[in-house]
């Protein structure tokens, strides 16, 4: 009887010991999921961009290659600083951007490549109808169409769309974002 006791006792533990082994072992398996889970997550929301720079560099190449460099307007990618031609500075734009719930707004400093000198001078009289036309593009946007690169290179695209039409003396050649800011 006695051997009886001292085998309930030595075998306890163990009981003790394999039940929260099992418990370490679901805890460590459940953190490892939470952390798959996270990075996939970020993969998939800042894969986007990594991808499309990427494509914009593998065209780069090829049109190097090919001995052709045909800069798309509104790409900074595309354009090397020394083909840049004169900007002309904006104030900054202050916008609510469409949302549901309407607190959501977009600060942008924006930079106009100018085609030539002259085009300054009718900019300049036309500031406040230009302000106008982008303000109303900019609050048009939700977050998701301005908050990637894809977005903000075709938000480029339609300011020019929108300005070029009502100029003269010359076109606007690219849109440069010196500051974005979305909150």
């Amino acid at each position: 009887m006695a051997e009886k006791k001292e085998e309930e006792i030595v075998e306890a533990p163990e009981g003790k010991k394999s039940s929260s082994m099992m418990l370490i072992i679901i805890i460590v398996v459940l953190i490892l999921v939470i952390l798959i889970g996270a990075v996939v997550t970020i993969l998939m929301m800042g894969g986007d961009s990594k991808s499309e720079e990427k494509a914009s560099k593998a065209t780069e190449k090829t049109e190097k290659v090919a001995g052709e460099k045909k800069p798309t307007p509104g790409a900074e990618s595309s354009r090397t600083l020394d083909k840049i031609g004169i900007l002309l500075p904006l104030d900054t734009f202050t916008v609510n951007l469409m949302s549901e719930s309407g607190s959501r707004y977009l600060k942008a400093t924006i930079s106009l490549e100018l085609s030539g000198k002259e085009l300054t001078e009718e900019l300049e009289a036309k500031k406040p109808v230009i302000r106008d036309k982008i303000l109303r593009l900019l609050s048009s946007k939700s977050i998701e169409e301005v908050s990637t690169l894809k977005g903000k290179d075709q938000l480029s695209e339609q300011i020019m769309q929108q300005l070029n039409p009502m100029l003269k003396d010359g076109s606007i050649n690219g849109v440069y974002f010196t500051d974005f800011v979305i909150q």
